[in-house]
């Protein structure tokens, strides 16, 4: 069985040419037979790739190559051959120059239309495959992928990838306005006569580590976050805050976005961190920061762990300390701040008269210490949680604590060798953020035009 495929275009002056891509002789009897193979797919989509970049740059160049003042014909200088990175190949194209008209003023004596129709000389779709995959996964994986399933130049290399995907980031950075102290915009009065909102929106913001490229520091801090609105979808949020200097401008971004009015309410949920509570604090007008229950849990599970081991020297010294802290808790969790904390510095005393052998009863007090700390810290966030929990309300960043695994596990954790700057780890949190809650692509969209939306894309039978 003979197959030939040709494409047909048809010029702005009406003018139609045919052009062949290829032939193919295929069998049908085996299943490896039916259908285009890999490599023979590249070969149609690399062809007509080449025909159609080829007609819309002749006729940008046929168009560009008269004055748009006074429609006089410009004078041509010379060609040179350009290569234009796409989705479906490499393309070679004649770029011409050209002298400017006199009749004005230009701010070059010549110029080149395909420079300006594409600077960068890679396709925005391509810069797009190319970022998105690269925050998901390694550069080299990345490379490989696009190779494999597209007619990608063998050329392409992890260094490339990771160079474009530190040019988009850099983009966006850019573009992010000056940060301030103080987002509130509007007074009481403004605010009660705005509309009504959608709906509360919950952020919550936590931290994870990632390993440093510095040798004089094996890890650094980085911060992520997620909001979640009533009837939006959910955003995902990344910095390093030893680097980012907008860290609260990047925050109120991400509510813009979702739609965010300043009368709506906001629930900022932290781990009491200074540095986490510093980037929602003067962000919201109607907004509450509750401090997470899962860390306060979190700190009384390590504290019942070293009773365990106590009880071992100790059992009556044990079962008492071990009352105390399931008093704690249910203080805490019913929003008991008076009587919670009263049972925490009664068990830091217990704590220091116990007499035992046991090997980390330091770590006990120290951990019921700096419990104590902790709760006094942050104790105009703490809520009544049993409360919250009965109306359906949020009271834990659980749902944080997956987005740091996400976000940062997935792409900086152990399984990645891979050490980072943190400028670099920075510029791969705004990409990565955007790849996984759907936003990168409306980002391109947002600097090209021409790229179309995936569910606008249709073929005109």
């Amino acid at each position: 069985m003979d197959i030939e495929i040709s494409v047909t275009i048809t010029a702005p002056d009406g003018a139609a040419h045919t052009d062949r891509i290829g032939t193919f002789s295929k069998g049908f009897e085996a299943a490896g037979d039916i259908g285009l193979s890999i490599e023979e797919g590249k070969a149609v989509l690399l062809g007509i790739q080449q025909k159609v970049v080829a007609a819309q740059c002749e006729a940008f160049c046929i168009k560009r190559a008269r004055c748009t003042c006074c429609d006089r014909k410009l004078r041509g200088k010379g060609w040179r051959q350009i290569r234009y990175r796409t989705v479906f190949g490499d393309i070679a194209i004649e770029s011409p120059r050209v002298y400017s008209c006199q009749c004005h003023n230009g701010p070059a004596k010549t110029f080149s239309p395909l420079n300006e129709l594409l600077p960068d000389h890679i396709a925005p779709e391509l810069l797009w495959l190319e970022t998105k995959w690269a925050s998901l996964v390694s550069f080299g994986v990345t490379s490989d992928l696009l190779k494999d399933v597209l007619p990608i130049d063998a050329r392409l290399n992890p260094n490339t990838i990771r160079r474009h995907l530190g040019r988009v980031a850099t983009r966006m950075e850019a573009e992010l306005a000056d940060e301030r102290y103080s987002f509130i915009e509007t007074s009481s009065h403004q605010r009660a006569q705005l509309p009504n909102p959608e709906g509360q929106i919950t952020v919550g913001i936590d931290g994870g580590y990632v390993r440093s490229r510095d040798a004089r520091q094996s890890h650094f801090e980085v911060t992520v976050g997620k909001s979640i609105p009533t009837d939006r979808p959910s955003r995902y949020l990344g910095l390093v805050q030893s680097h980012d200097e907008k860290p609260k401008r990047r925050l109120h971004e991400v509510l813009k976005d979702q739609g965010w009015q300043e009368n709506q309410p906001v629930t900022f949920m932290t781990d009491g961190g200074d540095t986490v509570i510093n980037m929602a604090r003067h962000m919201a007008p109607a907004s509450e920061h509750i401090l997470d229950w899962f860390h306060i849990t979190m700190r009384i599970t390590v504290m019942q762990q070293y009773v365990k081991g106590l009880a071992h020297h100790n059992p009556a010294e044990a079962e008492a300390i071990a009352r105390l802290l399931r008093q704690i808790k249910g203080f805490l969790w019913n929003g008991n701040l008076h009587d919670g904390q009263a049972v925490i510095e009664e068990l830091v005393i217990d704590l220091e008269v116990v007499e035992t052998g046991y090997a980390s009863i330091k770590a006990l007090r120290k951990a019921a210490s700096e419990f104590d700390t902790y709760i006094a810290n942050n104790a105009s966030m703490i809520p009544n949680y049993a409360e919250r929990r009965r109306y359906g309300e949020r009271v834990s960043t659980g749902f944080v604590e997956s987005t740091v695994n996400t976000v940062v596990g997935k792409r900086f954790g152990k399984r990645q060798q891979m050490r980072w700057s943190k400028r670099g780890a920075h510029l791969m949190l705004q990409t990565r953020t955007r790849a996984l809650d759907g936003t990168l692509r409306t980002k391109f969209e947002q600097w090209y035009p021409g790229l179309k939306p995936s569910s606008e894309i249709a073929m005109v039978a």
